[in-house]
């Protein structure tokens, strides 16, 4: 399955044709096909992550850069021994008393496929797939929330007049994430970063009779495409820098190695992180993401757990050796990764808290989360990243989820006015609901404690202290909106209409699926088990010395301790009503902070307002002006000169001289015609006297002249 892991997009690719020229003919309007497609999918992912795990270790390669490979067993496989010698052989040790070099342990080295794509003189471009422990972490993942999400929206969505076109579209989805998941070659990246675009603007404006729905969509395709220029311009650069290669393994050693300039590294890394904060909605361009609530659940919850926003994470980590050179990231200090990361956290989780609609209070907490992963990318901390995407996929699609069982019920995303006391109403949804909570807190033993801890510790052993405080603080923020939207929804009295009741099977069962991950999926990194760790661990960490740090007890009580006062002060904000209410309507200062969290710290405004109101008002007017006054001007007075020269060359050139020379070569041959008439007689005696009137003055001539 490894060799042939190309086989897993391809499936959801022709899904996605079945489901749009059939699915209209099925019995379940091809919503079979769709749940077919990515059973089988999840199953082949499950195929390739046994294999993986089970491929035994053929590569060691030393921090220096040295590398050797271990010969094949009769077998045919590879002699696990023999690689641990190896791995002795070439560990750095310090003599003399001098510092002991880095641990070499022998790792999985990737399965890469590639074929000739195209040829462009005598450059050949190269198409492929790369299969490690990373892609095989994340089909696994994409293909199993995809699944659960299809299965999710038979129900949700029946009766949708565009039922068939949604499936088709959420098939075309998942196929654009799994082809950037396996891709050996940036190019061939980019094929899938683009129609993950052009997918999530049909999905999220699929309601778009409704013109802030279609607002949405067009806001997400141009905000995403505004950091897409800088991918563009960065994959560019890097295949230049690499010696004109888009092959993704190659750029990453040429980078560890010093194969490439340095100005073209750092410029060509910033660039392609342009991209990754268009796509993973970092600060500043996260505003399309809270937007994109407008359309359908289901696709929100596809968005924010596995595809599309995860996407940018994915790409950093799969490019780590760019950005890890190009940004000093083992050095300490402050890099653009790091800083961007840290901002958005803290933005991102004050904006949860001002908010109403359930599903844009989740949409800020993963735009807080997706911070979290790059964050870590920034500190060096590159498994606990890829661990919280893993982890935060599980309990981010339960809470979508969860969100889409509860508009199922009271027809409303809005908790103040809609919900509240759904808990004796729908048992199941709260219990997963609760569950998903306080795994995306970090609360201990759920997903979210491991991953998150990891990320902390990981700042304070790189020496990012900063981060580490800021990833803290971020903790308690988690835990505090996430108290106050569970209030909301569940507590109290209901506010609603009607008689809520619990959602149908096919609803609930992907969200008992994925409260079972919530809560166990952090247990792949278990202190001395650390199966994650292993399964991920790859060439290039190894080549940058990327080092992974174990679990430590103290800095996961401290974190765990600021969790639970995140969850003591709202529980005594909402629950208890002992804190003090109505600050923001006694103090000026407070009530200027909340103003400018509700209006989103008027970035909206910024964007809509001032840049695109001035493009549409006095850019646009003045440019309207110019076409007008300027190019018109001109085009006129080019028209109106060339029509008077024309009608002065048409009278005297073409009537006098053209016309003229032409009548006159008429009236020439015209009189000449008429002398010769004169002597066209028909009587043969004139013809016979002018033949010798002519011959005796051609004898005389010839006389008189020779």
């Amino acid at each position: 399955m490894l060799e042939h892991i190309w086989v897993i997009p391809t499936v959801t690719f022709v899904s996605f044709w079945l489901i749009l020229f059939l699915g209209k003919r099925m019995p379940r309007h091809g919503a079979e096909i769709g749940i077919a497609a990515l059973a089988l999918t999840f199953v082949l992912s499950c195929v390739a992550t046994f294999q993986w795990n089970a491929r035994p270790a053929d590569e060691v390669v030393s921090p220096a850069g040295e590398e050797v490979h271990a010969e094949e067993d009769p077998s045919g496989g590879h002699a696990l021994g023999q690689v641990h010698a190896l791995a002795s052989e070439v560990a750095v040790e310090g003599e003399g008393g001098g510092e002991a070099g880095h641990e070499i342990e022998p790792i999985r080295s990737a399965v890469e496929r590639n074929v000739t794509w195209f040829s462009l003189g005598d450059v050949t471009v190269e198409a492929g797939t790369l299969a490690d422990g990373l892609a095989v972490v994340m089909l696994f993942t994409v293909t199993l929330i995809s699944l659960l999400v299809h299965v999710f929206s038979t129900n949700y969505m029946h009766g949708d007049v565009r039922f068939t076109y949604f499936f088709a579209a959420l098939s075309l989805f998942t196929t654009g994430m799994l082809l950037l998941v396996v891709s050996s070659s940036l190019l061939q990246a980019l094929f899938g970063w683009e129609l993950m675009g052009l997918c999530s603007f049909m999905l999220i404006g699929h309601w778009w009779e409704k013109k802030p729905n279609s607002d949405a969509a067009m806001k997400a395709f141009l905000t995403t495409r505004t950091g897409d220029i800088g991918l563009l311009v960065g994959i560019v650069i890097m295949f230049f820098a690499a010696g004109q290669t888009f092959d993704i393994a190659t750029i990453n050693d040429l980078a560890l190695t010093g194969g490439m300039g340095e100005t073209a590294l750092v410029v060509g890394a910033l660039a392609l992180f342009l991209g990754v904060i268009g796509k993973s909605a970092q600060f500043p361009l996260h505003t399309w993401l809270p937007d994109a609530m407008a359309g359908p659940t289901p696709v929100s919850a596809l968005i924010h757990a596995a595809t599309m926003v995860v996407a940018g994470v994915y790409l950093v980590a799969r490019l780590y050796g760019v950005f890890w050179e190009a940004f000093d990231i083992g050095a300490g200090g402050i890099n653009p990764i790091a800083a961007i990361g840290g901002i958005t956290i803290l933005i991102a989780a004050a904006l949860a808290f001002v908010q109403t609609d359930i599903k844009k209070v989740l949409a800020y907490s993963t735009v807080s989360q997706l911070g979290y992963m790059i964050m870590a990318l920034g500190v060096g901390a590159w498994t606990a990243a890829v661990f919280h995407l893993f982890t935060h996929a599980f309990f981010k699609g339960l809470l979508f989820l969860g969100a889409g069982s509860v508009s199922h019920a009271v027809h409303s995303f809005e908790m103040k006015d809609d919900m509240g006391g759904l808990r004796k109403y729908m048992p199941t949804t709260f219990a997963t609901f609760m569950i998903g909570s306080v795994a995306l807190a970090g609360l201990f033993p759920f997903a979210g404690f491991w991953s998150k801890d990891e990320i902390l510790l990981g700042a304070a052993e790189n020496g990012y202290r900063l981060f580490e405080l800021i990833g803290i603080i971020g903790a308690f923020m988690t835990a505090a909106y996430m108290t106050r939207c569970v209030y909301l929804t569940f507590f109290g009295r209901y506010r609603g209409h009607g008689h809520p009741h619990e959602s149908p099977p096919a609803i609930t069962g992907p969200l008992v699926v994925l409260a079972a991950f919530s809560v166990g999926a952090g247990l792949l990194n278990f202190p001395g088990f650390e199966l994650f760790g292993e399964l991920t661990e790859n060439r290039v960490l190894l080549l940058a010395g990327v080092e992974h740090h174990a679990f430590e007890v103290f800095p996961a009580i401290v974190s765990s301790a600021v969790v639970l006062a995140g969850l003591a002060f709202a529980g005594m904000l909402f629950f208890a009503q002992r804190l003090p209410r109505g600050v923001t309507a006694r103090n000026g200062l407070a009530r200027a902070g909340y103003q400018l969290l509700v209006n989103k710290y008027y970035l909206d405004h910024l964007y809509t307002g001032v840049i695109i109101g001035s493009i549409k008002g006095r850019i646009a007017r003045a440019a309207y002006w110019v076409n007008q006054k300027v190019i018109d001007g001109v085009v006129n007075a080019v028209g109106i000169g060339s029509a008077g020269a024309g009608a002065w060359v048409y009278r005297h050139i073409d009537q006098q001289v053209v016309d003229g020379a032409v009548n006159g070569a008429g009236f020439g041959a015209e009189g000449f015609g008429g002398i010769l008439r004169t002597i066209q007689t028909g009587r043969v005696q004139q013809y016979g006297a002018l033949l010798f009137g002519a011959t005796a003055v051609l004898a005389l001539s010839l006389v008189i002249f020779i």
